[in-house]
């Protein structure tokens, strides 16, 4: 892990970084975000709080696959434009989040390093899976999975992954942490 963010862009596809750890076990691929940790999302044990993790999980997401569409103004493209491409009046709604914590996450004034990939996809819902480690000694703290689906806000009805969705996506999936029998599930 690297200290020096400033010259690193916030989001990469370390699937082909020349080592194991830019791809799931099974070789599917990944994407590292760079999170940074505010001052306030420190608790009194001076790690980042449970709550904020949630959140550090939200930014990994969105910056990897982009804002819902319609929402905020105009910015940079994500790597891989899954929620910043869906049509109006499509919604990316989160159904579950399950966390493990593994070790506490110090406050640093360096961003995170959050590997994020896709661990399911359903017809209408997809599952990433996220490893949230230290930026400066780099062992994990956090083990995540959110599962999201993709809702018309007009009717309410589920709406099927694309054909072109599940492409953009294909080279970024692989298992998931939370599997019976496997270690973190």
């Amino acid at each position: 892990m690297s200290t020096d963010s400033a010259a690193q862009p916030p989001v990469e596809d370390v699937t082909d970084a020349g080592d194991t750890a830019g791809r799931t076990p099974d070789g599917g691929g990944r994407l590292r975000v760079r999170v940074p940790m505010r001052w306030g999302d420190m608790d009194a044990y001076g790690h980042i709080n449970n709550v904020e993790i949630i959140r550090m999980l939200e930014e990994a997401r969105i910056a990897a696959f982009g804002p819902p569409g319609g929402t905020g103004a105009a910015g940079v493209e994500p790597l891989v434009p899954l929620f910043s491409a869906v049509s109006d009046g499509t919604l990316a709604l989160v159904v579950e989040h399950r966390v493990r914590y593994l070790r506490p996450l110090d406050y640093r004034n360096v961003p995170a390093e959050v590997d994020v990939w896709v661990s399911g996809l359903k017809a209408a819902a997809l599952t990433l899976d996220y490893v949230v480690h230290d930026p400066v000694d780099g062992h994990e703290c956090v083990r995540a999975t959110t599962q999201l689906a993709f809702v018309d806000e007009a009717t309410g009805a589920l709406i099927r992954l694309s054909a072109e969705q599940r492409g953009r996506l294909a080279p970024y999936v692989g298992p998931g942490l939370f599997v019976a029998g496997v270690r973190g599930g």
